[in-house]
């Protein structure tokens, strides 16, 4: 499934929702169904900086594809944690980086979120996009990293 994809389908399972209580309701679903990171991954050098509450992003790069892994210790972020995790995790740096996530604004999110977790969100999606150009170089060096 594309990026594009699963942007749409997430559109479609929020479009069901009318109340925004409904909707964040869903997210803490989400996040409840979130693997729980290994404890060795809260490490200081995975925390998202500007985000309120912890957020932890952990990446690995194999076969040309970056793999991620993230938590919140707040229910709604890690809700948001899940979502961006299931459109960028196993794609590769150039995907994430010739594609837009307009999901998030398309679901309202900024803008019915609180401001501290709104930046959050912005925080995660900008270091999704640096993982992406990091890798990405080494893609074209033809290495392949654990990370």
């Amino acid at each position: 499934m594309t990026i594009e994809q699963v942007q749409q389908e997430i559109l479609e399972e929020f479009a069901i929702y009318e109340d925004w209580m409904d909707k964040y309701g869903y997210l803490i679903e989400l996040g409840n169904d979130l693997e729980e990171l290994d404890p060795a991954l809260k490490t200081e050098q995975n925390i998202i900086k500007g985000c309120q509450s912890r957020v932890w992003l952990a990446t690995k790069f194999k076969n040309g594809k970056i793999y991620f892994k993230g938590e919140s210790d707040a229910v709604i972020v890690k809700g948001l944690v899940a979502l961006l995790l299931r459109v960028v995790s196993g794609r590769t740096p150039a995907e994430l980086l010739e594609t837009e996530l307009h999901f998030i604004d398309e679901l309202g999110l900024k803008q019915h979120l609180s401001p501290t977790r709104s930046n959050g969100l912005l925080a995660m999606v900008k270091q999704i996009r640096m993982y992406a150009v990091a890798y990405n170089r080494i893609s074209e060096k033809g290495g392949s990293q654990d990370g």
